[in-house]
């Protein structure tokens, strides 16, 4: 039987927290880089929707592959968990910081984070090391 990589950390033994990290630190470096292109070129800020879905859709496939990576086995359910985890997350945070209101979009949201982090789970199981 193979055993599992050491982590540094207890914290990324648990693949869904460390997909969740990789999600939330991938979203800071994209914001980052957004706001730069969006300062310095003549990039319209009536683009920015495109820019966050973007940068969320590749933060989440790449949070997935890492959970399911990590997992070694279901990744989709992983990939998921982490995508939900995620939104949740945001939902949080939008509704103390923001004082959002909740509505349907937040919950077409979580479906979409949680099918592009559960097919991010199945390409990190299937990437994973034999």
């Amino acid at each position: 039987m193979k055993q599992p990589a050491v982590s540094p950390h207890p914290f990324f033994k648990n693949p869904v927290l460390l997909g969740v990290a990789v999600v939330l630190g991938l979203v800071l470096a994209g914001s980052v880089i957004t706001a730069l292109i969006l300062r310095f070129t003549s990039v319209p800020e009536s683009s920015m929707p495109y820019f966050t879905s973007t940068v969320n859709g590749i933060a989440l496939l790449t949070g997935g592959w890492m959970s399911g990576r990590r997992a070694e086995q279901r990744g989709w359910l992983y990939g998921g968990l982490t995508g939900i985890l995620y939104v949740g997350i945001v939902f949080v945070v939008g509704f103390l910081a923001f004082d959002t209101a909740i509505r349907v979009q937040p919950v077409l949201l979580t479906l979409c984070a949680a099918g592009l982090g559960a097919i991010g789970g199945i390409f990190g199981v299937n990437t994973g090391k034999r």
